[in-house]
C-alpha cells in the first residue's frame, strides 16, 4: 500500500472519534503506528506472532473469518487484504459481526476497472497484479486471487449487511495517462445516464459512485461502508 494511500485513509478518519480499532490483516503494523495515542488497535495477521503498538494480536487465517472473540469495534480496517482471500463474503460478514452499531469498515484494494486493466483483460484474460498462477498456488502466500471493482464490492458489502459503500478520494484517484481518460469516457457517460434514470436514492448513489473518477480511472480503491441498522436489513 503506497504511503499516499495510507495518508488518505488516516486523513479520512481525522475528525472521527475512534474507539477500539481492528486492523486485519495487520501486516507491518503501520496502522497501529498511525493511530498511536488516539485509539486502541487490535491486529490479525497470518504471519506475525507479535508487533509493537497493538493491544492484542491474533495469528490467524482470514480465509476462515475472524476469531470468535474478535468483537465490539468502532472501526475495522482491511488494508490490502481482501484480494488475497478466497472466502471474501464470509470475512465481510465477520467484519459486520465484529462492529458496534454504526461502526465503519474501511477496505483498500487494487482496482481492476481502470481502462488499461480492462484492455489487458480483453487481450490476455488476466488483470494487472492478478497473474495466472499455474504451478504457483501456494496456500498462505501473498497471492492476488480475488479481483475487485466498486460494483463488485457493492454487492459483497450489501450481502454482508453493510449500507451502500462510498469511495474515498486519494492521490491515486486519477488516470496516469491521457488515453486512459479518453477510454474511460464511454463508461462514465453510461453511468451518468443510469444515475439520471435511477428510481431510488440508493440506485442513484450506486451509479454516481460507479461512474466516479475513483471507480473508473484509479488503480487503487479505498471504500468505506457503515454497519447498517437492523431496520435497513429487513
Amino acid at each position: 500500500m503506497q504511503e499516499s494511500s495510507k495518508q488518505a485513509l488516516v486523513e479520512h478518519l481525522r475528525d472521527r472519534p475512534l474507539g477500539p480499532v481492528l486492523d486485519a490483516p495487520s501486516g507491518g503494523g503501520w496502522l497501529a503506528r498511525a493511530f498511536a495515542g488516539r485509539a486502541e488497535v487490535d491486529g490479525i495477521d497470518l504471519y506475525a506472532d507479535s508487533a509493537p503498538g497493538y493491544r492484542k494480536l491474533w495469528k490467524h487465517d482470514l480465509d476462515t473469518g475472524l476469531p470468535a472473540d474478535c468483537r465490539d469495534y468502532d472501526l475495522v480496517c482491511c488494508c490490502e487484504g481482501l484480494e488475497h482471500v478466497g472466502s471474501p463474503l464470509l470475512l465481510l460478514r465477520h467484519f459486520h459481526r465484529s462492529l458496534r452499531p454504526d461502526g465503519l469498515l474501511l477496505i483498500t484494494t487494487p482496482n481492476v476497472w481502470y481502462p488499461q486493466a480492462r484492455l489487458q483483460f480483453a487481450f490476455r484474460g488476466f488483470f494487472p497484479s492478478f497473474p495466472p498462477l499455474a504451478d504457483r498456488v501456494r496456500p498462505g502466500s501473498h497471492m492476488h486471487i480475488t479481483p475487485w471493482s466498486y460494483p463488485q464490492l457493492y454487492v459483497f458489502l450489501k450481502l454482508a449487511g453493510f449500507a451502500a459503500p462510498r469511495l474515498v478520494r486519494e492521490p491515486l484517484s486519477h488516470a496516469k495517462h491521457l488515453h486512459e481518460t479518453l477510454l474511460g469516457l464511454p463508461a462514465r457517460w453510461y453511468c451518468q445516464g443510469k444515475a439520471r434514470r435511477a428510481a431510488t436514492d440508493e440506485e442513484r448513489h450506486f451509479w454516481q459512485q460507479a461512474g466516479s473518477e475513483q471507480s473508473l480511472l484509479s488503480r487503487h480503491l479505498i471504500v468505506a461502508a457503515t454497519k447498517a441498522a437492523p431496520a435497513a436489513l429487513a
